[in-house]
């Protein structure tokens, strides 16, 4: 007779690791196609991670996280390792940026319009700026953005502009003959030129340089710009002028938005209305708190005649109102309540 081979199961200790095997392969894939479900976000700063500039993305983050959990990477470069204002706009159309903040005043090289918003002395505090830019008149910047390549989910504010100098300035006939950086913006290259000033546009990334060398003699900028830059190192002296308050967007490229389902777009809008509430809070408050620190390392505050000032701008707003749209839409913002 022959023995008939008896098959055993394996060990119980072989038959544990085959299981364990399979099981960490299940999970590494499962990691491996959450992954690649993921879609990367690469956003910019221009400023250092505590800053409003660089937490209304750390906001933004969190609040996408909650919403659509494990969809989004979403990558924040700080510092303007990328690049000023200019080179962000032009790396969100190429598509090698995703979203970043902007000044509207930069974004008039694309969208010539936006520069209504920059007229001296139009806007009367931040609840004036609400009531304008959540109008007609901000869905129809909006749409002009969207035609030049730009999708603005909303508006922000970083507060007013103030001329900052080497030495004390108190009235603006004490600027003419002044070398001065300006935004690259036709309208901030016209104001300066009709007070006799030399504009000259330089990145902001390149400011505190031009200021120190001598490139500059003077610039504007707001508060929290003037301590987070360590302008008062340079230029010591703000004049609060308060002439022009700086409006800026959150904003993304076309290439990227579109690509978006309609239910991702929607909370991306949504997200972008509490981000832009969050960034607005926390500019309005760093704004005195950054003075106080830029007096506390030697700055000085020079507080002027504001009529003088008003008086010498407002002949700007008749020679220039046909460059934004008229007087007429010059009226609709100051008449906005």
């Amino acid at each position: 007779m022959f023995n008939t081979p008896k098959f055993s199961p394996d060990p119980p200790s072989r038959a544990r690791g085959w299981v364990a095997a399979l099981s960490s392969a299940a999970l590494l894939c499962g990691v491996a196609g959450i992954a690649e479900a993921q879609q990367r976000i690469t956003v910019t700063s221009l400023y250092a991670q505590d800053k409003p500039q660089t937490q209304v993305w750390v906001k933004f983050n969190e609040l996408l996280s909650e919403r659509l959990p494990g969809e989004f990477d979403m990558r924040i470069v700080t510092d303007g390792a990328m690049g000023g204002e200019k080179e962000e706009a032009e790396g969100i159309l190429l598509g090698s940026i995703n979203g970043s903040l902007s000044t509207i005043a930069n974004l008039t090289t694309w969208v010539p319009d936006g520069a209504l918003f920059d007229m001296p002395f139009m806007f009367r505090d931040q609840e004036h700026i609400d009531a304008v830019m959540a109008g007609p008149l901000g869905d129809e910047m909006k749409g002009l953005y969207k035609e030049a390549g730009f999708t603005v989910l909303d508006f922000i504010t970083y507060g007013s502009r103030n001329v900052l100098t080497k030495e004390p300035v108190t009235t603006p006939d004490e600027i003419a003959g002044k070398t001065m950086r300006v935004l690259p913006s036709d309208l901030h290259v016209d104001l300066w030129d009709s007070l006799g000033a030399n504009p000259t546009a330089v990145p902001i990334t390149e400011a505190y340089g031009a200021l120190e060398t001598g490139v500059v003699d003077m610039m504007d900028m707001t508060k929290s710009g003037f301590h987070a830059l360590k302008l008062f190192e340079v230029a010591p002296y703000m004049t609060e002028t308060n002439h022009i308050w700086s409006l800026g967007v959150i904003y993304f490229g076309n290439n990227f938005y579109d690509s978006l389902s309609e239910e991702h777009q929607q909370v991306f809008a949504e997200i972008a209305q509490e981000a832009a509430d969050h960034f607005d809070t926390l500019a309005a408050a760093e704004q005195d708190a950054s003075l106080k620190l830029t007096l506390e390392q030697g700055a000085t505050l020079v507080e002027p005649d504001l009529a003088a000032w008003q008086a010498a701008m407002e002949p700007f707003w008749t020679a220039y109102a046909d460059e934004v749209g008229g007087m007429d839409r010059i009226m609709q913002v100051v008449e906005t309540e």
